[in-house]
């Protein structure tokens, strides 16, 4: 079975100096001899990962892309430290070697982590695993097993409430990303300004913060090719402290069923829409049957933010699109997937 991602050459302008690096990196990490192979890792949209195949280990290197970046984003130093502390706690964690802001090696920030092995599950299954709807419904049970795991620590006692403030989350993400979306605003898009008042107007209490982390999905789960748990979590870059049911109605706006709209089904990022797969509605009774505990009264608000949010990331890259300032074909048509978005917020609200 085919595991972990390929790799290919460096895409011109992400280059870095590999002799400089190979240097600091042998400097710093023990046991590592001859000279190694680097290659990238083609996916993702945000960070740079770079492989370094040494001929006895192989280490992941990343790095924020070229060019200039918002204040506050792409933070290199915060994820590592948080993946670091939270490694005792949820072993499903790649093992940080270094962290490094020497700016002599490397123009920017960048941390270097152990490589963890196995299937990474991107749009489609690889041709040589049959998707029966028994492995659709093993796959959901693992998925959701993770999301409850990582939601059962608790950051005040394992020293992780340093990475977020916990109390008043709810109100910040709403007030943020009803901010980005009227910022991001085209005239061919509905405004979400209705929406994001139905949000600030039914915000729930705060409730115990927990460690959340913001983009999981099965593009960010390394699997086990032959009983499919979970072995590694990756892309910590959003992870914070806050309400776990965010982190839910996040990943339920990733979650395309096979009846979806067409718009949402061209740009579904995991295979969610096999036979077997859970609906929306099962994956968040499946999630209260393991945390019965947290259960609210009425989850809309939840799943209509995880919409929201979605729309809000989407539309931001759309508004680039629409304003020529990226000729990327891939975006063409998200400003009709905002819209759908959109309509479906106001279903959610009416439902």
């Amino acid at each position: 079975m085919t595991t972990n991602d390929p790799t290919i050459s460096i895409r011109p302008g992400e280059h870095i100096d590999i002799p400089k690096v190979d240097v600091y990196l042998k400097h710093h990490i023990e046991g590592l001899d001859g000279e190694p192979t680097v290659t990238q890792f083609p996916g993702g949209a945000s960070n740079l990962t770079y492989r370094f195949a040494y001929p006895n280990k192989t280490l992941i290197l990343r790095r924020p892309p070229f060019g200039p970046l918002p204040k506050g984003a792409h933070d290199m130093v915060r994820e590592a430290e948080l993946m670091r502390a939270l490694k005792p706690h949820f072993d499903k964690v790649p093992y940080i070697h270094l962290i490094s802001t020497d700016h002599e090696v490397m123009d920017t920030d960048f941390y270097v982590m152990s490589e963890l092995r196995g299937l990474i599950l991107r749009r489609d299954l690889p041709e040589d695993l049959d998707g029966t709807p028994d492995l659709s419904r093993r796959l959901c049970d693992i998925y959701i097993q993770g999301l409850t795991e990582l939601h059962s620590i608790d950051p005040a006692e394992t020293g992780l409430d340093a990475f977020g403030k916990g109390e008043g989350y709810v109100e910040r993400q709403v007030s943020g990303w009803t901010k980005r979306l009227s910022k991001a605003q085209t005239p061919d898009v509905p405004s979400f300004d209705d929406i994001g008042r139905w949000l600030a107007d039914h915000q729930p209490a705060d409730r115990p913060a927990r460690l959340i982390h913001n983009d999981y999905r099965f593009d960010n789960l390394i699997l086990d090719p032959e009983c499919f748990d979970i072995r590694g979590v990756l892309d910590w870059e959003l992870a914070t402290v806050g309400d776990p049911l965010m982190d839910l109605g996040t990943a339920l706006a990733y979650w395309v069923e096979a009846n979806d709209h067409p718009a949402m089904l061209a740009i579904r990022p995991q295979p969610t829409h096999l036979p077997g797969m859970l609906s929306r509605a099962e994956l968040v009774d499946a999630y209260f049957q393991l945390r019965p505990e947290d259960r609210p009264d009425d989850f809309r608000f939840y799943e209509v933010f995880g919409l929201f949010r979605l729309a809000g990331i989407l539309q931001q890259i759309y508004q680039r699109f629409h304003a020529g300032q990226t000729q990327d074909k891939r975006f063409a048509g998200f400003g009709q997937v905002v819209a759908h978005l959109h309509d479906r917020c106001e279903r959610e609200i009416a439902r």
